[in-house]
């Protein structure tokens, strides 16, 4: 059976047209899966409904169907935000196995898909449907070099620790390993996860660029951020996203710090609970008048922010798939990030810097280095800008993923 008449139904527990991140992941790649297939069934949390039916209301997509779920109030009741987040998760993918077998006897699907979250040691209840199943993109076995845990607060320590214990657990769950098992293909972006995926016994794993991306209307308007060739632009760096520990922007601090440059600047948005950590760092390194924190803004605000500066800091220690450096790839901005996880497979050597990070120290040197070289080289900064949006629009148009999905697809319904 080929694509085009096929009935395809995805697991996407995250799924909003008015979000980033895993949310927005969910939604585009129904988005794009609906141009190569018959039919496309999401199922989805109830609470995402409202945001879905409003953007369908306004512009319809013909052969995208919505299905919501979530667990009776009475067994959800202890769920508050993120907390209890993993354990919502797990039983939603146990709640909703019978309502995909019911809607397979009524709709008859070709292929399974299991979306969001994308975590590989996370089972799916979609991998027990009697159709070929594809899993992912999924992340999380990037890890941090421990070295790096002694420059954590008390509660990043307690976080890494309890990531790993999750981490364990899962690889041992029987769930998780049926599902690894029963995947006709598993799709990874990072080889820390390919090893994880490896490890658990699927048969075959398929690589993409990344589990983000962007659409053509997004491109067209960072293009319009692309670097100034003008050499009298102050020196700034930027770095955007929650403030939490494994972020690592206290190295991009440092990192700041240590390249010394005159007239330079290193501005933060977002907010989280390392803020006062990093405001401290500032205050004690007596470079305080030049990192400012903006909190979190508008995202017109924080693209214009990102439209002043001359390149994106993004030094994650276990990033899976960071959209972030996406964005700075498509406004023309150099990046520079840390040789881990995520990061490191979507920066080039012609797009950035991708600094060696064995230790702390290491990290810092490579990222002052960086600095230094971006703020006296207008032309270095100006090709690898222009690397960088070539680079999104061959690998991270949501167009190009929805391409390579349809040709897996092809092989699987193929083989199956």
């Amino acid at each position: 059976m080929s694509v085009e008449h096929s009935k395809i139904l995805i697991s996407a527990y995250a799924c909003r047209p008015d979000k980033g991140s895993e949310p927005g992941v969910g939604w585009n790649m129904a988005v794009e899966l609906v141009k190569h297939a018959k039919e496309v069934w999401v199922i989805t949390r109830t609470e995402n409904r409202s945001s879905i039916e409003a953007e369908i209301a306004q512009n319809p997509i013909p052969g995208l169907n919505f299905v919501y779920y979530d667990l009776p109030a009475w067994a959800r009741w202890w769920k508050k935000g993120e907390r209890g987040l993993h354990l919502h998760y797990y039983l939603w993918q146990i709640g909703t196995y019978l309502l995909a077998r019911k809607l397979h006897k009524q709709v008859g699907f070709s292929l399974a898909h299991h979306v969001t979250y994308g975590r590989y040691c996370a089972p799916s209840s979609l991998s027990l449907m009697p159709v070929p199943f594809v899993w992912g993109p999924v992340g999380g076995g990037e890890v941090a070099p421990r070295s790096f845990r002694s420059g954590y607060s008390f509660n990043g320590k307690v976080y890494e620790t309890l990531r790993d214990v999750s981490r364990w657990i899962g690889e041992h769950d029987p769930f998780v390993y049926v599902t690894a098992k029963r995947s006709a293909v598993a799709i990874v972006a990072t080889p820390e996860t390919k090893a994880c995926v490896r490890g658990l016994g699927t048969k075959r794993i398929e690589t993409i660029s990344g589990q983000t991306g962007i659409n053509q209307e997004q491109i067209e308007l960072f293009e319009k951020l692309a670097i100034s060739s003008s050499v009298e632009t102050p020196v700034r760096f930027i770095s955007m996203g929650r403030l939490l520990h494994w972020k690592g922007f206290h190295l991009g601090v440092e990192a700041f710090e240590a390249a010394n440059l005159p007239g330079s600047e290193y501005w933060i948005l977002g907010d989280g609970p390392e803020r006062s950590r990093l405001e401290a760092l500032a205050k004690k390194l007596k470079i305080e008048d030049k990192v400012r924190f903006f909190g979190v803004v508008p995202r017109e605000e924080a693209l214009d922010k990102l439209g002043q500066c001359t390149a994106l800091v993004h030094p994650s220690l276990h990033d899976f798939s960071p959209t972030v450096c996406i964005e700075g790839m498509a406004a023309g901005r150099p990046v520079i990030c840390l040789d881990l996880g995520g990061p490191a497979t979507q920066i080039t050597d012609e797009t950035g810097f991708k600094v060696s990070a064995q230790t702390p120290d290491q990290a810092i040197t490579g990222m002052a280095q960086a600095m230094s070289l971006l703020a006296k080289d207008s032309e270095l900064r100006l090709r690898m800008g222009e690397a960088g949006r070539k680079r999104v629009s061959e690998s991270y148009s949501w167009e190009v993923k929805g391409q390579f999905l349809k040709n897996l697809y092809e092989e699987v319904l193929a083989q199956a």
